[in-house]
């Protein structure tokens, strides 16, 4: 298939604003693609370069627009193909020869064609096919429903190699998608809360379980074979020996594990985040810092036991069968409750022992994983947000040369941003000089007193409240808004939506 049959499917998601309208466009298309065309497809639409970033700046692609070709030729193969080659290639001139093969990508390409190219290329391309239209439109190609399609790709972490096998192979190509030992899924999220009475008359009873501010993890055991992930999916386990001398001593043979690890004083109080991040992201000098800062874990899920899948079953037998194989010193301490007043005096306790808040959990639901399910609330005393940056102002007296004011934004339903307002407040000198170093980097343009910026960089907002305001393009402003801490850890597409800031708004509103 053309790279243009693709390119007219975008613009036409992008022109409608119906669910319906964009469900049928992409089956439409994805049923006429080939075998190994739809992994391809299913990642343009979805707004992903498969091969992440090729080293090559937003600056150097306008440039390559100076020349377009007039008749559209280039095949998704084609396209796939070289931005493979400029991945892989490495070493003594390779920036060079990247630019060069993304020039002579570029004069094939028709002028829409660069176009949507370079937002590929960016992470910037706004359509409004996100994931559940996706996968509404390989379910729909498929003619099977979407909550089987959705099992596969939750434990699979990606859409595009299930809607490939679903499309190829059918309902037998979904198989190969199952919850495996060492294969870590994305973990699953939480939705906002205003506060632990809001938490309790959305859920009726509900698992309370403690907050903790420290680093998530997942654990995979076999036998004496242990491996650890972070929240990125990306394995830590030689920065965390503590945990994986603790698991070999857990009775189960296998288990997938969720749960948090921090650092804790000797009172039991947890140190700051930065400290357990610190701590966390060490790859040298691990057995020095461990005498210093040693890790506790926390498990509060269990996915895995014994060779049984535990992900579709409700919350209240996943943390049954937890308590059951764990060692109590290990299990997130819990409140089964529906009294407002029993889980205040819960939450009470927790913030006396220094932790931030309580996640309050639906006992029936499934465990939803790389979703930000409603079944999960978290529950802060200090109401926070994941933003964006997507901009920053120029500093003035002291700050004088340091990018200060930041423009915060929220996911929309189209896959990009909404401003929600500025903070300077909250910054410490070393965050402000760390910060305009990275910001200059993810620049793409700029004015007299503001650096707009890739959308890269994740920030935990705290707030004291969400006003209605005609300032910004969502009708929404924080109040004394203030950064809390950056979030390393964290993608935006792991950022609140406008939906959340919506719902906040009114639930704030009712009370």
């Amino acid at each position: 298939m053309l790279l243009d049959e693709v390119v007219s499917v975008s613009e036409g998601l992008a022109g409608t604003s119906r669910r319906l309208s964009k469900i049928d466009l992409l089956a439409s298309l994805l049923s006429r693609l080939s075998g190994d065309e739809i992994p391809i497809a299913v990642n343009y639409l979805s707004g992903v370069l498969r091969q992440g970033r090729i080293g090559v700046g937003p600056a150097r692609l306008f440039r390559l627009q100076a020349a377009a070709a007039a008749l559209p030729t280039l095949s998704l193969h084609e396209v796939d193909a070289a931005f493979d080659a400029i991945a892989a290639d490495s070493g003594a001139g390779s920036q060079e020869r990247r630019r060069a093969a993304l020039a002579a990508l570029f004069q094939k390409a028709t002028r829409r064609e660069q176009d949507f190219l370079i937002r590929i290329t960016l992470g910037e391309l706004r359509q409004g096919a996100l994931e559940g239209v996706m996968e509404e439109g390989v379910a729909r190609a498929a003619g099977i429903p979407v909550g089987e399609l959705r099992r596969a790709a939750m434990v699979a972490g990606d859409l595009a190699p299930v809607a490939g096998a679903l499309l190829t192979r059918g309902r037998e190509g979904l198989s190969a998608f199952t919850l495996t030992l060492f294969k870590p899924v994305a973990p699953m999220l939480a939705q906002p809360a205003a506060d632990l009475e809001e938490a309790l008359a959305r859920l009726g009873e509900a698992d309370l379980q403690w907050k903790l501010d420290g680093a998530r993890v997942q654990l995979h055991k076999e036998g004496d074979r242990v491996r650890v992930y972070s929240r990125n999916l990306n394995d830590v386990t030689d920065a965390v020996p503590e945990l994986v001398e603790g698991a070999r001593e857990f009775a189960a043979q296998s288990l997938i594990l969720d749960g948090e690890a921090l650092a804790l004083r000797s009172d039991g109080s947890p140190h700051p985040f930065q400290t357990t991040m610190r701590r966390f992201g060490r790859r040298l000098g691990v057995a020095e810092q461990r005498r210093s800062y040693p890790l506790s874990p926390f498990y509060f899920d269990c996915l895995y036991h014994d060779g049984e899948s535990l992900i579709a079953l409700p919350e209240r037998v996943r943390f049954a069968r937890l308590a059951e194989v764990l060692p109590p010193e290990v299990v997130i301490p819990r409140l089964v409750t529906a009294d407002p007043a029993r889980g205040a005096q819960f939450l009470a306790e927790l913030l006396e022992l220094g932790h931030e808040g309580v996640m309050a959990k639906a006992g029936d639901f499934p465990y939803e994983a790389g979703r930000r399910g409603y079944g999960w609330l978290k529950v802060k005393p200090v109401q926070t947000l994941d933003l964006v940056i997507l901009a920053a102002e120029w500093g003035h007296g002291r700050r004088q040369g340091t990018l200060s004011n930041l423009h915060l934004g929220a996911r929309d339903e189209h896959g990009g941003f909404v401003m929600l307002g500025k903070t300077f407040k909250g910054l410490t000198d070393a965050m402000l000089a760390w910060q305009t170093a990275r910001l200059l980097e993810l620049e793409v343009s700029r004015d007299a007193g503001t650096v707009y910026v890739k959308p890269e960089l994740v920030v935990e907002i705290a707030f004291s409240d969400i006003q209605a305001s005609p300032r910004y393009p969502g009708g929404f402003a924080l109040r004394f808004a203030r950064v809390k801490r950056y979030r390393p850890d964290k993608e935006p597409a792991e950022a609140d939506t406008m939906a959340t800031i919506r719902a906040l708004f009114r639930g704030r509103s009712e009370r």
